[in-house]
């Protein structure tokens, strides 16, 4: 019995070992594994396929490429992962022509910078230009360059409560609306602070307030419609909706008329 015991257990001694040998093999594998893997970190590290090579800009027509740049914060040349990609859109968000910002990176070392600007719904006229007036109520400090877009050009506005709601207003009204407008003035009465006259592309002047110009202008179409093209004056929004001829022997026509289809049964 014990000549057998003996013989089980020095049979068994080889297989021990190689069972060591192979776990101590693939334990070497690992370590050089990682080792290997480290090393090549530290070669890509330093490497300038580590570094930022391109930072592409889309979504951007008030704002140049070199300005988000500067103002994200991003280097061309700094690594890629130490970007701080949330900070560089916090500080774009910042800017008032900017409503949204994403940065990503590409492959293999590029940044992509995709901006959604704030829309121009009007210029403001100062000091002999015209300047964006961008849907949150900010104006835009640079002067337009070249013929402007199709927008209302703004007299008398500044930042604040009255062009808030102006631009409040003009983003409920459809296009062909809009495209009516062509000046208004910030013209201030005692007891409205946020009249304004408003002059129309087809020679119609309208007197309004600009806490209900949203709501009474969607009717203009329909409005101008009924007057006579030739009759100019100006169409009254203010409390209800009437109109008055500049000329007044055209305005005293127009009341006898008036008058004329009251009385006729």
């Amino acid at each position: 019995m014990n000549k057998q015991k003996i013989i089980s257990i020095e049979d068994r001694i080889p297989k021990l070992k190689e069972m060591r040998k192979r776990k101590a093999n693939r334990r070497l594998i690992i370590l050089l594994s990682l080792f290997l893997l480290l090393a090549l970190l530290l070669i890509y590290l330093q490497s300038p396929l580590s570094k930022v090579e391109q930072i592409h800009i889309e979504g951007n027509n008030l704002i140049s490429e070199k300005e988000i740049i500067e103002q994200s914060g991003l280097n061309i040349g700094s690594n890629i992962w130490s970007a701080d990609k949330r900070a560089a859109e916090k500080k774009l968000l910042s800017d008032d022509r900017i409503k949204k910002a994403h940065i990503s990176t590409g492959f293999p070392n590029d940044l992509k910078v995709t901006v959604t600007e704030q829309h121009e719904i009007a210029y403001a006229a100062r000091n002999g230009g015209l300047y964006p007036v961008l849907e949150n109520g900010k104006i835009v400090a640079k002067a337009v360059n070249g013929p402007p877009s199709q927008l209302p050009i703004l007299y008398d506005f500044k930042e604040g409560e009255a062009l808030d709601h102006f631009a409040k207003a003009i983003l409920t009204l459809p296009d062909e609306v809009v495209n009516t407008i062509s000046e208004v003035y910030h013209d201030p009465k005692p007891n409205d602070p946020l009249h304004i006259k408003a002059y129309m592309t087809d020679g119609f002047e309208v007197s309004a307030t600009l806490s209900t110009f949203g709501d009474k202008m969607i009717y203009y179409p329909s409005i101008s419609n009924q007057l006579d093209p030739n009759v100019k004056g100006v169409i009254d929004l203010e409390v209800g909706s009437y109109f008055k001829a500049y000329d007044p022997s055209k305005q005293q026509k127009l009341e006898n008329e008036s008058l004329e289809e009251a009385e006729t049964p």
